[in-house]
């Protein structure tokens, strides 16, 4: 009984133990918030920074256009009607005017392709989070 006795108690001291551990770790831990946790937080990041600056002016800070240039939230620029390669394309060579009364959009100069994906990534993550307009 002794052996049982020893086992059981030998067992919850090392269950208050490793529970003291979490809950001293969760309570002490803060999280670097300056510091992405994974890619997609990279890129997202980066893209909000390339879209405030050379995406906002027209397309507007929250994504619902100027009257410079549409809404990146209208329903037309859902994935199935206008993919990540159109985005690419008229990112890097322009693109006519066909939806929209604003004129011809001009190409973007000066991006890296990682800038170019980053600033996707962001139009897509907010896209899904506000959802579209019709």
């Amino acid at each position: 009984m002794t052996d049982r006795l020893d086992f059981v108690v030998k067992w919850v001291a090392v269950a208050v133990v490793a529970a003291v551990v979490i809950v001293g770790c969760s309570e002490n831990s803060t999280p670097d918030q300056s510091v992405p946790e994974t890619e997609a937080d990279a890129a997202g990041s980066l893209g909000a920074e390339v879209y405030a600056n050379s995406c906002a002016s027209c397309h507007g800070a929250d994504l619902r256009g100027t009257d410079k240039g549409p809404s990146q939230l209208s329903i037309v620029y859902e994935p199935n009607h206008h993919p990540d390669d159109a985005y690419r394309s008229a990112i890097a060579n322009g693109a006519p005017q066909h939806h929209w009364t604003f004129g011809d959009m001009p190409p973007l100069t000066g991006l890296t392709g990682d800038e170019v994906e980053a600033v996707i990534v962001f139009i897509r993550a907010e896209q899904e989070r506000q959802g579209f307009e019709q």
